[in-house]
């Protein structure tokens, strides 16, 4: 049977600073004896855990071995055993740590009194021999706040440390091998190639869409009709007597009045959209709009502002007479247009229904 040599414990060790060490910050004191102090406690709560999780504990497994201390009044100190690491390798076991404190749970108590503490200390061990082991028990003085000695005993704990079993009979030992290089197949290799033409076609695809819409968008722009013709275009959906109705006029004169707005601005280059009627007919004071389309044409917005914020309700002679005053005002000032730029020309005018009746 082979047991860890720990020896004697020097209690001369520092006094560990762990979470039980008093809230005052005092510097820990050193115990120069090294015989039992006080009452001599016997203690459970010595634990032995593998930090490897097995069923069985291997040669250079590594072993936690500590105590619990539970309720540990605040302001308590304590006092390990000395530990040099690495020491006993020759008994087959090795100790890689110091000792280290965590604490686990702060229990509150009621006001004035003092919290409790459940804390666990340990050292990290192993073995390299297969074996039967039985660890020395764990000697921790305790120095209470008011300054009282006691020494906790802990029951040393039992392992077993065992190998892994080799059949001498079919064991064979080989040397590493290195790493196995297969050739490159074609059909590894064709996803890719397909992968890849596949993508270049998506790619020519998507550039000739753009350069595609790019081209139409200014072909677009160069035909883009002219304004007088864009309004006789819509000036002709408004014809007949389907939006005369009472109930329907608001939308009859609405559309007739912006279309004449969006050519205003276009032709004269008047902010009509955003302008009240006085305003867009000051604007067109003193431009070549003849003095009698002039006035019938204001009479037009004027009555279009009634049907739409006072719930004026035209007549079906007001209602018959709106369109066509609206295209002799597109048609006429168009023509007074081309007569000052002759490179405007005439193309593609919509000749209105009421000049092709007259």
């Amino acid at each position: 049977m082979k047991s860890l040599f720990w020896s004697v414990f020097f209690l001369a060790a520092v006094l560990l600073p762990c979470s039980a060490v008093s809230a005052a910050g005092q510097e820990p004191s050193a115990v120069a004896d090294t015989v039992l102090r006080g009452s001599v406690v016997p203690m459970n709560g010595v634990f032995l855990r593998q930090l490897q999780e097995r069923d069985s504990i291997l040669v250079a497994d590594q072993l936690y071995y500590g105590v619990n201390l539970e309720k540990v009044k605040e302001g308590t100190q304590f006092v390990f055993p000395e530990i040099d690491a690495g020491k006993n390798a020759e008994s087959g076991l090795m100790i890689l740590s110091d000792w280290y404190i965590d604490t686990l749970k702060v229990r509150k108590q009621k006001k004035g009194e003092p919290k409790l503490l459940d804390l666990q200390a340990g050292i990290v061990l192993t073995s390299f021999m297969e074996g039967d082991y039985v660890l020395n028990p764990v000697t921790v003085q305790r120095i209470s706040e008011f300054g009282v000695v006691d020494t906790l005993v802990f029951e040393p704990q039992k392992f077993t440390v065992t190998s892994m079993p080799v059949d001498t009979a079919t064991f064979q030992v080989h040397d590493i091998k290195g790493q196995i290089r297969y050739p490159l197949t074609l059909a590894e290799v064709l996803p890719y190639v397909f992968g890849g033409q596949i993508l270049a076609v998506i790619v020519i695809l998507i550039v000739c869409l753009i350069m595609m819409s790019k081209k139409k968008s200014s072909e677009e722009d160069r035909r883009k009709d002219p304004a007088h013709i864009v309004a006789l275009r819509k000036l002709d959906g408004y014809r007949g007597d389907r939006l005369w109705a009472a109930e329907k006029q608001k939308t009859f004169y609405s559309g007739v009045t912006d279309t004449l707005r969006e050519y205003i601005v276009s032709r004269y280059g008047i902010s009509a959209m955003e302008m009240t009627t006085k305003e867009i007919f000051d604007g067109l004071s003193g431009t070549d709009v003849p003095e009698g389309i002039y006035a019938e044409l204001r009479s037009l917005f004027e009555r279009a502002d009634y049907v739409k914020f006072a719930k004026y309700v035209a007549s079906d002679d007001e209602n018959a007479a709106a369109v066509p005053l609206a295209v002799r005002f597109v048609t006429s000032t168009y023509q007074s247009q081309v007569e000052e730029d002759p490179a405007a020309g005439p193309e593609d005018v919509v000749k209105p229904e009421d000049e092709k009746e007259g």
